[in-house]
C-alpha cells in the first residue's frame, strides 16, 4: 500500500504565490505580502507523519482548494526537521525547514485558478503520497 498523508490548511488574502524557486506551508495564521513563497497558512500537519516520507525517493504533493487541484513532484530531504514549516524547493539547497527538493513547481508555477481560491481564504487540503 502506498504511503500517504493528508492535512488541512487555510488560504489567506495576502498570499501572492510569486516565488520562482520555492513554496511553503506554515502553521502561522497570519502573513504579509513579503512571504511570496507561502501558499497555505494554519497548516495542521504532524512532524511525525511527515518523517515517514523522508526515506522515499519521490513524493507527489497535491494541493486542493474549492475543487481546484495542482500537484508538485519532489524528492524528500532526509534532513527535514521542522514542526512549523514545510518548504519545497526547485533547487537542491536544504535546511531543516526543507521538506523536499528538485521540485517540478514552485509557488509561481501553481495554477492561478487555485491561487485565486486560496487568496479568498478558502480551506485547503494538502496530500502527500509516496510515488517512488
Amino acid at each position: 500500500m502506498a504511503l500517504s498523508y493528508t492535512f488541512p490548511a487555510s488560504g489567506h488574502r495576502n498570499i501572492t504565490a510569486r516565488h520562482s524557486t520555492t513554496l511553503e506551508f506554515t502553521k502561522d495564521t497570519e502573513l504579509t505580502e513579503k512571504g511570496d513563497c507561502i501558499i497555505a497558512v494554519g497548516a495542521q500537519f504532524s512532524f511525525d507523519e511527515l518523517k515517514r516520507f523522508l526515506s522515499c525517493k519521490k513524493v507527489v504533493v497535491t494541493v486542493t482548494a474549492a475543487g481546484i487541484t495542482d500537484r508538485i513532484i519532489a524528492c524528500p530531504n532526509p534532513g527535514f526537521n521542522s514542526d512549523h514549516e514545510i518548504v519545497i524547493r526547485k533547487a537542491s539547497f536544504t535546511s531543516p525547514r526543507t521538506f523536499a527538493t528538485s521540485a517540478d513547481k514552485a509557488a509561481v508555477s501553481l495554477s492561478r485558478l487555485l491561487i485565486g481560491q486560496i487568496t479568498k481564504g478558502r480551506p485547503i487540503e494538502i496530500s502527500i503520497r509516496h510515488i517512488e
